[in-house]
């Protein structure tokens, strides 16, 4: 006669069958054409970024499990995720050994140390691409009124907007919905990233609180101070970082609330950043300061399970509980003999 065992472990716990490697499959294939569309902007260079930060973030994340005798995970695909993540907010021209400096520092730093998937702080691309943003600013198009960065990072058009210089047409806002633009390999066509977001968010694999709160805040303080706000749409990685970064389950709030709390931050900042800050772009510095606050977020915006609003102790009924939102998607399987 067999054995039964119970298997109990904290949340989250996966229903119909999903899984991390589903989940993170699902966002390799939203990314698949802003990585189509690099190459084609770019060249090869952009491929290649690609293809060292992608083989490096997995390397480095199964190589760091081994060396601290973990479960090697690299099979869920998160790494892969990160290493696309990460080439495609840099630009092509950036040398192949900062990418992977870049991605030791996302795998080990930002995510390895923190305990891995779903306990890291900090959104680990960003962390590797803000590593390399402020130790190789020349590289990483830092140095904005250069002309021979501007003409492969697409600073010009920002630090010009920034001042008020770029006289705004009907065949500029299309040419930047479309992609032809400079800019990093995976942030120019706006018209594909808004596939990739219906895509993501049709599939129940993001929410749209935190994006369009994001989005929404920045074009409404941009609106009331008087600036273009088609072009602060349009250009800078605003929308890239609603669609892909901000919805970044460790990362992001788990509640309803909380998902808009920290999109309005990250559009607030942004635009703070972008209209006082020294730099003409604050999308990736509004997320990092952002993903501070998830954990008070969270503990701000909790509900307890089975009661209704607060100060009322009595349980609600059964078919109106809530079920809690969760969205920090961490593969939790054990394996039993």
């Amino acid at each position: 006669m067999s054995e039964n065992k119970i298997h109990l472990s904290s949340s989250p716990h996966f229903t119909e069958g999903l899984s991390t490697q589903k989940v993170m499959l699902t966002v390799i294939i939203s990314m698949l054409p802003e990585c189509i569309a690099g190459v084609m902007f770019f060249g090869l260079a952009a491929l290649v970024r690609i293809i060292v930060s992608v083989a490096s973030c997995v390397a480095f994340e199964g190589l760091y499990q081994k060396i601290t005798k973990q479960k090697i995970r690299i099979s869920n695909l998160s790494a892969v995720v990160s290493g696309i993540l990460l080439a495609l907010v840099i630009p092509s021209t950036t040398p192949v050994w900062m990418v992977v400096l870049g991605a030791l520092v996302a795998m080990v730093v930002a995510k390895g140390l923190f305990g891995g998937i779903g306990s890291n702080v900090f959104n680990p691309a960003l962390t590797g691409r803000a590593f390399m943003f402020i130790s190789f600013p020349a590289a990483m198009g830092a140095c904005w009124f250069n002309p021979e960065i501007d003409a492969v990072s697409g600073a010009t058009i920002l630090s010009q907007i920034k001042n008020g210089a770029v006289t705004a047409t009907p065949d500029l806002y299309m040419q930047y919905f479309l992609g032809n633009r400079a800019g990093c390999i995976g942030e120019t066509s706006i018209l594909l990233i808004l596939i990739s977001f219906l895509f993501l968010f049709s599939t129940h694999i993001i929410d749209w609180r935190a994006p369009v709160a994001m989005v929404a805040t920045t074009a409404l303080c941009t609106l009331l101070s008087g600036g273009d706000v088609l072009l602060a749409l349009l250009t800078g990685g605003l929308l890239f970082g609603a669609t892909f970064m901000v919805t970044d389950y460790a990362t992001s709030p788990l509640t309803g609330y909380g998902r808009l709390v920290f999109g309005f931050g990250c559009g607030l900042i942004t635009f703070l950043i972008r209209k006082l800050g020294g730099y003409p772009e604050g999308v990736m510095f509004s997320i990092l300061i952002m993903n501070c606050f998830t954990p008070f977020l969270n503990n701000l915006t909790r509900r307890m399970y089975g009661y209704g609003k607060k100060g009322n102790r009595r349980p609600v009924p059964a078919n109106r509980v809530q079920e809690f939102d969760v969205a920090n998607a961490v593969e939790r399987k054990e394996e039993s003999k």
